[in-house]
């Protein structure tokens, strides 16, 4: 009850800013390597792309980098209506749908991989590009 709630509100705070003509975009700092935190990530990034037509601005790191790599399947969780979902189809969704998709540039060496190993629409962040976007007073940020 207690996710739920939180749920609720994370989402009130979000859909509230965004729906000002000044909030340009999002920036969505994903971190947990949890199937359902990061599902809540994408469901809210998607709402603000598609809902309210703003820019969104992903940025995984740690466990959540994962979700970049062409050999990795995620888990699934199941939405309110039963449907399973899970969250590295839901950021190929926003790949499609313009979303701006980066891992952090720490990931790829600490896993031993290299950028080819990533799945297409995704690239490696650049630090003082991600610092500017998170300081550009016409984006709310979040993290998960």
């Amino acid at each position: 009850m207690k996710k739920v709630l939180l749920s609720i509100v994370v989402v009130g705070a979000l859909v509230l800013p965004l729906s000002a003509q000044d909030v340009k975009g999002l920036n969505v700092l994903i971190t947990s390597g949890d199937t359902q935190t990061q599902m809540m990530g994408m469901v809210l990034s998607t709402s603000a792309l598609k809902d309210h037509n703003k820019v969104v601005n992903v940025t995984l790191c740690g466990p959540a980098g994962n979700l970049v790599l062409k050999e990795f399947e995620s888990g699934s969780v199941k939405r309110g209506d039963g449907q399973s979902v899970n969250p590295k189809s839901a950021l190929q969704s926003l790949i499609k749908e313009g979303a701006t998709v980066q891992v952090c540039p720490l990931f790829l060496p600490t896993v031993g991989k290299e950028a080819s190993a990533l799945m297409e629409g995704v690239s490696v962040a650049k630090p003082p590009m991600v610092a500017k976007n998170l300081v550009d007073a016409s984006f709310q940020n979040i993290s998960f």
